[in-house]
């Protein structure tokens, strides 16, 4: 694996490894409507880009589309840059405002579990009534096998972000295409295709549980993090129970 990252440029492990999970797992298929959740940071903008770009090795059709979920309390997103990138790629794209800060009750708190949880919501409901069947998610490898610890050290669970996520209440499918990539290839890829610096970052997010776990897991696995991710991704989607497709 580290041989071939070295001959090849990230923009194009990029586009390999997203197809490569794309087609083990059957993400994407024939005639597919596809809403990509783009919040304006690298991991969605990257996302957007590689589903445009891979198109033609997949050999078949399918449509996309990007929502920008605005809140009432994250102005940083460059919404313009946003939109005429997503344009330049092809991809039509929708703000939609959220007041994440507004619907919270009283005495409660603003952080991270409430704002996904609103924002998921919202996708959902824009994506059932634009007739769309699968929505698209930036998560990558570091955050798969961040979740997996952080629920068996804080829940005593076995439960991990699921490459594939096909919802029993809604004629929706979630997917996570940025699954087999580890976030340095995603900021490498971002800066050759002139994406990071127009990347913005959540102020709810910096010092967050995941980060704690993040520094955790590169303590103890080290100088082979990489492999050992994607060893840890494997097992956990070719056991007696995959924990990717729920």
């Amino acid at each position: 694996m580290s041989r071939f990252f070295k001959k090849t440029n990230a923009s194009e492990i990029v586009k390999k490894l997203i197809t490569k999970v794309v087609m083990e797992r059957e993400l994407i298929c024939e005639g597919d409507r596809i809403l990509i959740a783009v919040s304006g940071g690298k991991d969605s903008s990257v996302l957007a880009w590689a589903l445009s770009q891979i198109k033609p090795a997949l050999k078949f059709n399918y449509e996309l589309s990007g929502l920008h979920i605005s809140t009432d309390f994250c102005a940083c997103c460059k919404k313009s840059i946003l939109c005429k990138r997503l344009e330049e790629w092809n991809v039509p794209f929708t703000d939609h405002f959220v007041p994440v800060i507004g619907r919270l009750k009283e005495g409660e708190k603003m952080n991270c579990y409430w704002c996904s949880t609103q924002r998921r919501t919202e996708l959902l409901k824009y994506a059932v009534e634009n007739g769309f069947n699968k929505i698209a998610l930036g998560h990558h490898l570091d955050d798969i096998v961040e979740t997996f610890f952080m629920n068996l050290c804080s829940k005593g669970e076995m439960l991990a972000m699921p490459v594939l996520l096909n919802y029993r209440k809604y004629p929706v499918s979630l997917i996570r295409p940025l699954a087999l990539l580890e976030e340095k290839q995603i900021i490498t890829c971002a800066s050759e295709q002139n994406i990071l610096k127009n990347a913005c970052t959540c102020p709810y997010g910096q010092n967050s549980k995941r980060k704690d776990m993040r520094e955790k897991i590169s303590d103890f696995l080290g100088k082979e993090a990489g492999d050992i991710k994607r060893r840890i991704l494997k097992a956990l989607g070719e056991g007696k129970i995959d924990y990717l497709t729920e």
